[in-house]
């Protein structure tokens, strides 16, 4: 098993004045990106009722940002780590690494764009809270 880096924020550039508006850039493989990106998604019109993540991947590490709205992300170690992050800044991405079990609440007017170090592959979900334990527990 691979060694990753905790859960944290990363903070992209952020160009621009506030009379003419703002550009933030990643590009592959570089600062602030830790990995190729190999999927784009986002998730947009989530009722705020909804707790959506539930998951660990086996594989995939992730760089999240709330380009719109705010998303209270909680990220789960193995070891028992709880952390909880709030994205509100469009120039602020959270990275989650294949081994942390994450949730997400969403703004209704949120905006989620995630950056993905894989394709999508459904056998690289951890689903069950019990097996992402098993499956990440630190080894005596």
């Amino acid at each position: 098993m691979a060694d990753y880096p905790a859960p944290h924020l990363i903070e992209f550039p952020k160009l621009g004045v506030p009379g003419i508006g703002y550009i933030s850039v990643g590009e592959n493989a570089k600062d602030p990106l830790p990995f190729a990106v190999q999927r784009v998604f986002w998730t947009y019109y989530t009722p705020e009722s909804i707790v959506r993540g539930r998951h660990a991947h086996h594989r995939t590490e992730q760089v999240l940002i709330a380009v719109a709205g705010r998303i209270i992300v909680t990220t789960e170690m193995a070891d028992g780590d709880i952390q909880l992050f709030r994205l509100e800044d469009p120039n602020v991405g959270l990275y989650v690494p294949p081994c942390a079990w994450h949730t997400m609440q969403y703004s209704h007017t949120a905006v989620q764009l995630a950056l993905a170090s894989q394709p999508y592959a459904e056998d690289d979900y951890i689903r069950d809270y019990a097996t992402f334990r098993q499956q990440w527990a630190p080894k005596a």
